[in-house]
Order: structure tokens, then sequence, then C-alpha cells
């Protein structure tokens, strides 16, 4: 009899642990998701709402991690460890700084074989790409673009010969920078000068500079007399936006996904640019720039 009922204890004990690990398995399954973003405006705006579209699509939770220190190279191999389930990224950075490809194929084949890689290689997808490039370009002051009719950098080598370009110090030294930019197109301009990176913008529209590199979504391109330069060459590698999500928590999670993918091509460069703006210019705050765009695509409910 004593031996049945110790039976009978060791039984319901054991149904304890099952229950007390089911429930502590569900628990886990119902966390916060938790997304990273790199130090930039940008990043914040496209933080908040991912935030935003799985809050008001899921019963899910958010948690930011704004402006990670090293960008990529901090938040990659985080994600990877599972401090954090998703993150915005470009698919250059992906491609050349993570992947370290050299060869760098068209933007479709790019992405299947950048979706392939981080598959096999990090267990991590891409969900979805939000349909602008935020890549390194050229701009031209207004007026001098109007006079000489510039719209291209090919253009633009007629006439580099009486312009002088501005740039930070990084810039001239990159293996992509001023060197090689410069015989790609055969510009030869008359001047370059080395500016602080938040100084450029007041240079050109104070024409102390004519021309100058960018990353073709800042804010104040918005607000400045300049004109955004075709690479018609395609020197400039395409960093399109998209999401890259732990395969687990897609697993965990199969609903998110479906949140997820409603940042499918909604953003233009020009959007970007403006919403960059009302962050960097106007002061206002990421979170509600953020909900009035999602609100007025139609896409919070």
């Amino acid at each position: 009899m004593k031996l049945v009922e110790k039976h009978i204890k060791f039984l319901a004990t054991l149904m304890v642990i099952v229950l007390f690990t089911t429930l502590v398995g569900c628990s886990k399954k119902s966390k916060t998701i938790k997304i990273a973003t790199k130090p930039m405006s940008e990043q914040f705006i496209l933080g908040e709402m991912l935030k935003l579209l799985i809050e008001d699509n899921t019963d899910l939770k958010v948690e930011i991690t704004k402006g990670v220190g090293g960008g990529t190279s901090n938040i990659h191999p985080a994600i990877i460890k599972g401090d954090f389930d998703l993150y915005p990224e470009y698919t250059g950075t992906a491609w050349s700084f993570v992947l370290k490809e050299k060869e760098i194929p068209d933007d479709k084949t790019l992405y299947k074989k950048l979706n392939e890689k981080y598959e096999k290689e990090y267990n991590l997808s891409w969900v979805g790409l939000y349909g602008f490039n935020n890549t390194y370009g050229l701009v031209v002051r207004k007026d001098i673009a109007e006079k000489y009719n510039i719209k291209t950098y090919s253009d633009l080598a007629a006439y580099s010969k009486d312009l002088t370009f501005g740039a930070e110090y990084d810039f001239y030294e990159r293996d992509d920078g001023f060197k090689d930019l410069c015989n790609k197109y055969g510009l030869s301009f008359k001047k370059s000068v080395d500016l602080d990176i938040g100084l450029k913008y007041k240079a050109i529209n104070a024409k102390e500079i004519d021309v100058m590199n960018i990353f073709t979504t800042d804010g104040k391109i918005e607000t400045s007399d300049v004109v955004v330069l075709e690479d018609d060459k395609n020197f400039y590698q395409t960093y399109s936006c998209g999401t890259v999500v732990r395969n687990d928590v897609i697993k965990d999670h199969p609903e998110l996904k479906k949140a997820l993918m409603k940042m499918e091509n909604i953003i233009t460069e020009k959007e970007m640019i403006s919403l960059n703006n009302k962050v960097e210019s106007e002061g206002q705050d990421e979170k509600t720039v953020a909900k009035e765009f999602l609100k007025a695509k139609g896409l919070l409910k």
C-alpha cells in the first residue's frame, strides 16, 4: 500500500513539473519582442514603425533598444546570440560588411542570395523591404544644376573643372570614395574641401562648395537648394532597407511575419527624406512621425 502511495505521489509530482515546464514554455513564447536600431534618426523612425505594427496586429509587446553603438558590427552578433529579435538593416551593408562578399550582382539576385546565406549561416531571415534605397550619392547646388542642365554624374563631369567639391575626411580615404568615383566618371574638380559631416549642408547652402557627397535619404535634402544626381553608371551599391529577424522568433510567433510584411514597399526615398527631416530639422518626436505616417498609409487600426 505504501508503495502504491509513493508511486501516486511521484506521478503527482511529475505532473506538476510537466505543467510548470509547459507554462514556462508558454511564457517564453509570449515574451516581448526586442528590436535594435542603429544610432541614426532614420533607424529610430523605422524602429517605431515596426513596434507600432507589431503591437497593433498581434498580442506581442515590443521593447526597442535605440542607437546601438557600432551599428551592424554590434547588432549582428547580438541578434545571433538572441539578445535582440529583429532590426532594420541595409542590403549593401549585409552583403559587403557582414558576408564580406566582393562581387555585387544585380539587386534581385543579391537579395535572393542574401536570404539564402542569412538562413544557412545565421538562422536569420529578411522579411520584406521597405521600398527605399539609402545609398551614397552626390548633390549639386540647384542654381548650377539648372544653369548647365546637370542631372547625372556623367553630366557633372563636363563642368567639374569649374566646381568645388566638399566631403568629410573619410570619403577621401574609402575604397569607394572620392578617387575611385572621379576615375569612374572622369571628374576633375577645381578644388576639394575637407568638411565636418555636420557642416556640409551649411556649406553648400552658403555657396562655399558646389558639389558634395550625401546619403540619399538625408533629411536636409528637403530643405536645401540642391539636386540629387543620378548615378547613371551604378557606381554605388544598393542599400535597400528591410527587417532582419531570428527564425526561431518567427517559428514561435508566426503572426509576427504578417505584421512585419506590412512594411513591404511602403516608403519611397522622397518620403524617407521627409520623415528624417521632420525629426532632424523640425524636432518632431520619431514615434509621432512614425505613427502619423502609418496612419496616412492606412496601416494602423
